[in-house]
């Protein structure tokens, strides 16, 4: 008795709904006559095996700042017959240093691996889950989370996305009745048709300190506050941590009793000039503004301006 095996397995094995058939040829000899015989036909259709991975493709902490973080995941349907996933993405993990805010689950439109806002699809509550998957096939997911409120500078977390089969997900061997491709069953495999991967962001965050310092110098030559004294201001932005700072202003007024010192506004020690032009810095009678605009963390600019004692 012979049987013919033919077919070479996939990755994922046989795909689902694949007919199987199979028959027998029995031979003998009966005296002088020799012959055969065959057997009937046997068919197996492949049932739909329900498996997915889920990997991380982060290899670093991303970056959350004012800015979300975008975290990178790769699923796959492991299974042999076409397959959705719904997608889950969970920010609540023990140990974090702090829980993100997840602010969109994104599919990786282009395949190009990079998040392009505009052109990738955002997918909506409700409506989380990859597109249909034939089998070995992948698409990437960006997850993007907000820092909260209270994070701090250099804390650490973890993000958690889960992906499960539409059509069922169990203990290993629970099957579907006629859920599977071609008609037949579904049957959850060794991953129980659910899988999840851990990706990790660090908050990158920027704190600034403002320090105001005078020196004094009197009409004799020494530091005496009296009437037409020079006080000059010194205002040191130190800007720490890992992040930048957006958008950075250093304001002042003039001091009642004081009248400002036209041409006395300074920026790192390069002057400035007082009108509203291409420098970054305004000077009048009634105060001072310095644009810094972004200042990155370990950075620190020093404002100046002086006012003459009334």
């Amino acid at each position: 008795m012979t049987a013919p095996f033919a077919n070479t397995a996939h990755a994922t094995g046989v795909l689902a709904g694949t007919l199987i058939e199979n028959t027998a040829t029995a031979t003998y000899q009966s005296g002088s006559t020799t012959g055969s015989v065959t057997s009937n036909k046997v068919t197996v259709k492949v049932d739909e095996l329900l498996d997915v991975a889920v990997a991380t493709l982060s290899t670093a902490p991303a970056t959350a700042n004012s800015e979300p973080a975008v975290l990178i995941y790769s699923v796959t349907n492991s299974g042999n017959g076409p397959e959705a996933f719904n997608l889950a993405a969970d920010p609540k993990i023990s140990g974090n240093g702090f829980d993100g805010t997840i602010k969109s689950v994104v599919l990786d439109s282009n395949s190009n691996g990079i998040y392009d806002p505009g052109v990738d699809t955002v997918l909506t509550a409700g409506a989380l889950a990859t597109p249909v998957l034939s089998p070995d096939k992948s698409v990437k997911v960006f997850v993007l989370v907000d820092l909260p409120a209270g994070a701090t500078d250099a804390q650490t977390s973890q993000v958690r996305l889960t992906a499960t089969s539409q059509t069922g997900s169990g203990t290993p061997g629970t099957s579907f009745a006629g859920k599977g491709e071609g008609g037949g069953d579904a049957v959850v495999g060794l991953t129980t048709a659910s899988a999840n991967s851990l990706a990790a962001l660090v908050a990158s965050l920027a704190n600034i300190t403002l320090t105001k310092s005078a020196t004094i110098l009197d009409p004799f030559g020494t530091a005496k506050p009296v009437p037409g004294a020079v006080v000059t201001y010194s205002l040191a932005a130190k800007v720490t941590g890992s992040g930048t700072l957006d958008g950075l202003h250093v304001v002042d007024t003039i001091p009642d009793g004081t009248t400002y010192v036209p041409g006395s506004l300074k920026l790192d020690a390069s002057a400035l000039t007082d009108g509203a032009d291409g420098d970054a810095g305004v000077g009048s009678s009634s105060g001072i503004d310095v644009t810094l605009g972004k200042i990155t963390g370990g950075t620190t600019r020093t404002v100046a301006f002086s006012v003459k004692i009334n």
